[in-house]
């Protein structure tokens, strides 16, 4: 395939323009206007996640893009040295484009960063924190450890299952008592026979079986048969009475429970070593089946020699996966793999893994682990002391989390689940993208493609104020949903269809005659009505010719002196953005390609930083933006085979009618969310009920509200159990021994002789009610209920989240 300049370094060409290949926001000088070149001492830009096309001109008629990379289009099959395509940077450099048409230059590159190296990754440990193996060892037992089948939300790696219900034990007590009490009526018995106190009786089956010599022995021979077979004979009656006392006083059961445990080493929960290439994972069979043999050698030869770790296994497993799927070529897979190995089908941004893991991962079944299922009779019996893990089939169905700060939502949660994504973005599986307050914790910046950090003049990246969109109507409706969303009736048919009619009204006219939408301090003046920007607008149009954005731009003057008109409410919520803090930002003018979430079909790691401090209506605009533009992009996409997430850290004023209306939609667009709260007093009355339906995963931290606790209650439902009644009924005696002898007992244990009557019954009661969530769930501890995307379900369950 021909290189002319259009293509990213994953051999992908973009159809969509710069939105989806953001170009680093120009600095702006001390003393001048925004230009490209940025401010001494502004750090270096945080690297954007594939090389940008020239902004301007209409691209030509390409194949359908495809996210997963595997292999150059240079007409060999094979990446070049290093990764780059001719003409293209190696992955990790990303200089500007310019030239007719095209974004000025971009600010110097930083240099690239020390992980991703194609021959030295570093050493696997396993996701359990194991030291690391030289030899591979490490990769090779993690591959090879059995996943089997659980149910929703159990961590697989190295799971043992356990039965449905919780077998039923004799108390320690009762059942020492009992086998001492069996060990001594078989050594009475025993006795009483070695004696004769029960007569010879016990003999007859020996004398019976052996001959009469051997009674009275006459030579030595005679004898010394007639002494064994009487050992024998003594040897198996004592033990057939050893294990008749062994079976009635449950002497295996206390080996099991208290003597086994003590003497079995803990074996490493590792797989055998499989004996053939069939049934050996690091061998590779699925491409030993398919004929390429050279591949395969290739990829065990560096899972041995220990250059693969487990990024990389699950990118190169997913590069197959496109093949099989016909979207690659076999011939080129089979090149790339063969000359590169474990360093084959690159991330755009040439990682092979983040600077750090702060939660176990196990990529071959795309999980996290957040936490361990509490021992708790509240939990069922098979749940108990098992692993937690999320992955896509969970957060398909969006996750909840309601719990006061410092609950562990954001250190126990968010974090790991944002990782997790991330890591499966560099495997080419995933698109995620974390929003949340600058400083919140949310991982290392280099973990991360693309950093929006809104508000902050160092910032190397912008945000696209209208996510990409070219209508005027598709743009008004998503920044509507922002600017107003939280004032929408949130009752049932609530909407906010006035405000996206308002902004059409604008919006529409000003792009026909600018090519452009308006930048901020722009559509601020046409909000609020100033006659210069409405009497320019007007003129332009008629100049144009444009009579359809006439009529439009007429009927907004017309609302402008109407009561009731919303356009004010509009003027006053996006001045919150016209503020000097945000100068910068949401820039229209083509000096650059701001960000726009329409990338979310590539497998791009993205993090947006709030600026909270002074700024929370805007950083609340911000969100709800964020959340309209990332529901309408996921309905938009047509290559839904990549997940993708938006990860909110504080989805405080964000849950209004559309959002909600939006999270419903994601399920059937293979993608999700995961958002946190503080308390559901910051959700309308109205939305509580739809949000906690809507959401398929609901999580309810410690410290919970009571009332809080009761809407996560009547969610959950209710369920039937056992109730059992036990009654004390005194008893009365009648008889002059039977008064005596209650007295005696009386003065024994200090309280009259009773009589117990259990009544079991069943009952349906709540699984969780409000008082136990509120103050029933320990510190440090969640209690969480699962939905996968095919509809099964997992109970609330008690989750410790610090194991």
């Amino acid at each position: 395939m021909k290189d002319d300049g259009r293509y990213g370094d994953d051999g992908t060409q973009d159809t969509r323009g710069t939105h989806s290949a953001p170009v680093p926001r120009p600095s702006r000088t001390p003393d001048g206007p925004v230009g490209p070149v940025g401010r001494t001492g502004d750090p270096a830009p945080v690297a954007p996640w594939h090389t940008p096309q020239p902004r301007y001109g209409a691209p030509d008629a390409v194949p359908e893009p495809d996210p997963y990379p595997y292999a150059g289009h240079d007409g060999t099959g094979a990446y070049p040295p290093g990764g780059a395509r001719p003409g293209h940077p190696a992955p990790g450099a990303y200089p500007g484009t310019s030239g007719p048409g095209g974004p000025p230059p971009r600010p110097a590159a930083p240099p690239p960063r020390p992980t991703g190296a194609p021959g030295a990754p570093p050493a696997f440990g396993g996701p359990t924190g194991a030291p690391p193996a030289p030899d591979g060892a490490g990769f090779l037992g993690w591959l090879r450890t059995p996943r089997p089948d659980a149910a929703p939300g159990v961590w697989r790696f190295g799971h043992r299952p356990r039965p449905d219900e919780e077998p039923e034990e004799t108390p320690a007590r009762q059942l020492f008592s009992g086998a001492l009490i069996a060990f001594l009526v078989g050594w009475l018995f025993w006795s009483l026979l070695w004696n004769n106190y029960l007569g010879g009786y016990w003999m007859w089956p020996y004398y019976v079986l052996t001959p009469e010599e051997w009674a009275k022995p006459l030579t030595p021979s005679e004898e010394k048969a007639g002494f064994v077979t009487s050992t024998l004979y003594y040897v198996l009656v004592g033990g057939g009475i050893l294990l008749t006392a062994a079976r009635m006083g449950r002497w295996p059961e206390i080996w099991q429970r208290y003597l086994a445990p003590r003497l079995r080493r803990p074996a490493p929960v590792t797989g055998a070593d499989p004996t053939t290439p069939e049934e050996d994972p690091a061998q590779w069979p699925q491409l030993r089946a398919a004929g390429l043999l050279g591949a395969a050698d290739r990829l065990t030869a560096d899972a041995r020699t220990g250059l693969m770790r487990d990024v990389d296994h699950a990118r190169i497993t997913r590069a197959w996966q496109a093949v099989r799927a016909g979207r690659q070529s076999m011939a080129d897979f089979s090149a790339a793999v063969t000359a590169r190995g474990a360093a084959a089908c690159l991330h755009p941004s040439g990682d092979r893994d983040l600077p750090g893991r702060a939660a176990p991962h196990d990529l071959l079944t795309a999980q996290v682990r957040i936490g361990t299922t509490a021992d708790d009779p509240r939990n069922p019996y098979r749940f108990r002391g098992a692993g937690l893990g999320l992955g896509p089939d969970l957060l398909g169905t969006s996750l909840l989390a309601v719990g006061p700060a410092g609950s562990g939502k954001t250190g126990g949660l968010v974090r790991p689940v944002a990782e997790s994504l991330c890591l499966q973005a560099l495997a080419g599986r995933a698109a995620v993208v974390v929003v949340g307050a600058a400083g919140a914790g949310l991982g290392a910046v280099d973990g991360y493609d693309i950093v929006v950090r809104i508000g902050q003049p160092d910032s190397a990246h912008d945000l696209d104020l209208y996510g990409g969109a070219t209508d005027a109507d598709e743009a008004a409706a998503v920044l509507a949903e922002a600017l107003v969303g939280d004032l929408t009736d949130p009752n049932p048919g609530g909407d906010s269809r006035r405000s996206t009619t308002v902004l059409a009204q604008l919006l529409g006219p000003f792009r026909t005659v600018h090519g452009r939408f308006p930048s901020v301090p722009e559509l601020r003046g046409l909000l609020d009505g100033a006659p210069g920007p409405l009497r320019e607008l007007r003129r332009a149009l008629i100049d144009a010719g444009q009579d359809g954005m006439l009529r439009e731009l007429s009927a907004r003057e017309r609302q402008l002196s109407q009561p009731g008109d919303v356009g004010g409410v509009l003027a006053d919520r996006i001045a919150l953005l016209d503020r000097p803090a945000f100068a910068g930002f949401f820039d229209t003018s083509g000096a650059a390609a701001p960000f726009s979430l329409r990338a979310i079909d590539r497998p791009v790691r993205v993090r947006i930083d709030l600026p909270q401090r002074g700024h929370a209506d805007a950083s609340r605009i911000i969100a709800r933006l964020v959340l309209a533009q990332f529901t309408a992009c996921v309905a938009a996409r047509e290559d839904r085979s990549l997940f993708a997430c938006l990860v909110l850290d504080d989805a405080t004023g964000v849950i209004t009618p559309e959002a909600v209306r939006g999270i419903q939609r994601l399920r059937s667009g293979h993608a999700g969310a995961v958002l946190t709260l503080r308390t559901l007093d910051d959700v309308p009355r109205p939305l509580r009920g739809p949000l906690l339906g809507a959401i398929g995963c609901r999580m309810a931290l410690a410290g919970l509200t009571p009332w809080d606790g009761q809407d996560f209650a009547e969610v959950w439902g209710k369920e039937w159990t056992e109730a059992r009644d036990v009654t004390d009924r005194q008893i009365i005696a009648e008889t002059p021994l039977g008064k005596t002898a209650h007295a005696l007992r009386r003065v024994i244990t200090g309280r009259s002789p009773t009589a117990r009557a259990v009544t079991v019954r069943q009952v349906e009661r709540e699984r969780w009610s409000a008082s136990e969530l509120a103050h029933g769930v320990p510190a440090g501890h969640a209690v969480l209920s699962l939905t996968t995307v095919r509809g099964e379900h997992a109970p609330p369950l008690l989750v410790d989240l610090r194991g």
